[in-house]
């Protein structure tokens, strides 16, 4: 009898030092957690910078399994060297590295997430070499390098550091684990269970994030779940995103004569793939970018009044990008941009049709390609837009094949269109604004930057279908880079303020997002 009275005993008395830790971690303004880290960060600024660019310097196009595990060597050895649990994920692909800390006393757990990998390149087109990240005093073509080496104290925070995945999307791996530097050494204890799921293979769609969750019932459990991912609004204000746009990608072929003709002996005879192609596409959207294939806006989810209101009460910046990008007329028929990815699009990636310029040739080829990417909202279904795109495509008088067609089905009839799918696609989804835990969070980061964006979604697409359709927890992004950033393309870059702003605002969510 006693020796369960001391047992209880014990276990209250545990209790109560939680709840006092709790108690006392919950006097911390958020104001004060963030200058604690930004003091600890101006002190080592050096360091995490170096660290960062030990991680930038491995290449990382997830069709390289052997480049990919370098990657996951080198953040699980910084993960374990601050006590973090860690294990390698994976299911026939690229590893996934999963981390955890439990916190004494925490009731909610946070999931984080990111990813490693990044786009193929080509570095021909690159002004400094991919791979060899190098600081810059200004945004290129007009800046130039500065020495790591010779760096004394802070870094000027309008500096950049150019490389593969430095905008897209290694910069938080590397902010978060500097972050739990911070908050270890100024005694700030962390308000949350933690998990940490860095992904490997995101740039080609996370094609087996769903059976590494399948495989591991239960690891992925958590009352939020944070993408940190993407770049911030034009802005540069900070941004919480509540959804995003799905994707599906179809390749069409045009068909003409089975050789190459010249068109001077059979121009205005021969059917040129080229124009057919050009005719399909003026067909399937007009010039403002909107769907013309007959019941493509069905199922899209309309904006709540909170979320038009929050579009209504973003900063306007859509005089500063024409005259950056030099557009004079955007599509979209005057819409503001941040209300047009809420809408799917249809957008053309790329063709292949002959050559220009010195590589043209006074022919009709056989045929022409286009690559169309398809962005999809909430409540649209990737199986019935890609049956409304076969009807339209059939309703425009094209025989619809799915591989090379033969002979006999070029003679047999007037047009013949391949439709080659990449993949069945994800839909989009969306979090609700007013949902408690979306409040939640929304408070603790106004807390920190009162002028915070709240976008109801963002243009491109995560993979979170994966987590949706598996997961019940809320998803939010917080996207941290620099708008700027030059992610999929060449000089890919951040800025060095956009690290420095990301290592606050974790500081913050991670130390008092469980004691609200």
């Amino acid at each position: 009898m006693k020796k369960a009275n001391i047992f209880g005993l014990s276990s209250l008395v545990s209790a109560l030092i939680s709840l006092l830790s709790f108690a006392a971690l919950a006097q911390q303004s958020t104001l004060e957690i963030a200058a604690a880290v930004n003091e600890y960060r101006s002190e080592r600024e050096q360091q995490i910078i170096e660290d960062f660019v030990d991680l930038l310097s491995l290449p990382n196009d997830s069709a390289n399994l052997d480049d990919m595990d370098d990657n996951v060597d080198l953040i699980i050895s910084m993960l374990q060297s601050r006590g973090i649990e860690t294990r390698v994920l994976r299911a026939g692909r690229s590893p996934y590295v999963y981390g955890e800390i439990n916190t004494p006393g925490a009731t909610e757990t946070l999931l984080l997430y990111a990813h490693f990998d990044g786009q193929p390149v080509q570095e021909e087109n690159w002004t400094y070499p991919p791979f060899t990240p190098t600081l810059i005093d200004a945004p290129l073509p007009g800046g130039d390098p500065i020495n790591l080496d010779s760096v004394n104290g802070e870094f000027d925070p309008e500096w950049r550091l150019y490389a593969r995945s430095a905008g897209d999307d290694k910069m938080p791996v590397i902010a978060i684990i500097h972050t739990l530097d911070a908050l270890r050494e100024n005694g700030i204890e962390l308000s949350v269970n933690l998990k940490l799921l860095f992904d490997g293979e995101e740039e080609r769609g996370s094609p087996t994030l769903g059976q590494v969750i399948d495989a591991n019932p239960g690891l992925f459990d958590a009352d939020l779940l944070l993408f940190c991912d993407g770049p911030m609004h034009q802005s540069r204000h900070a941004q919480l995103v509540f959804g995003v746009r799905g994707s599906a990608t179809v390749d069409i072929t045009t068909y003409g004569a089975t050789r190459p003709l010249h068109s001077g002996h059979y121009g205005n005879w021969a059917p040129n793939p080229i124009m057919q192609l050009s005719y399909l596409l003026t067909s399937m959207r007009d010039e403002t970018g909107r769907i013309l294939v007959n019941g493509y806006y069905d199922n899209v989810a309309t904006l709540s009044e909170l979320e038009r209101a929050a579009i209504n009460a973003m900063p306007d910046t859509s005089t500063g990008l024409q005259n950056e990008l030099s557009i004079h007329t955007p599509e979209g028929g005057g819409v503001r941009l941040e209300e047009l990815v809420t809408l799917p699009a249809i957008n053309a990636r790329g063709i292949v049709a002959g050559g220009v310029g010195l590589q043209g040739r006074n022919i009709i080829l056989p045929s022409a390609t286009v690559s169309l990417n398809l962005r999809m909202v909430p409540n649209q279904n990737p199986a019935r837009l890609r049956q409304l795109i076969k009807d339209h495509v059939e309703r425009e008088g094209f025989y619809i094949v799915h591989g090379d067609p033969t002979a006999e089905q070029l003679r047999n009839n007037e047009k013949v269109a391949k439709l080659d799918w990449r993949g069945t696609g994800n839909a989009g989804l969306r979090t609700p604004m007013d949902s408690p835990i979306a409040q939640k969070l929304i408070r603790i980061m106004q807390e920190l930057t009162p002028d915070l964006i709240l976008t109801p979604s963002m243009g491109g697409t995560l993979p979170l279908n994966a987590f949706d359709d598996r997961v019940d927890t809320p998803i939010i992004v917080l996207p941290l880079a620099n708008h700027d950033n030059n992610q999929h393309g060449r000089d890919e870059n951040i800025r060095i303020q956009n690290i420095w702003d990301a290592m606050a605002v974790y500081g913050v969510v991670l130390a008092q997002f469980g004691s609200r």
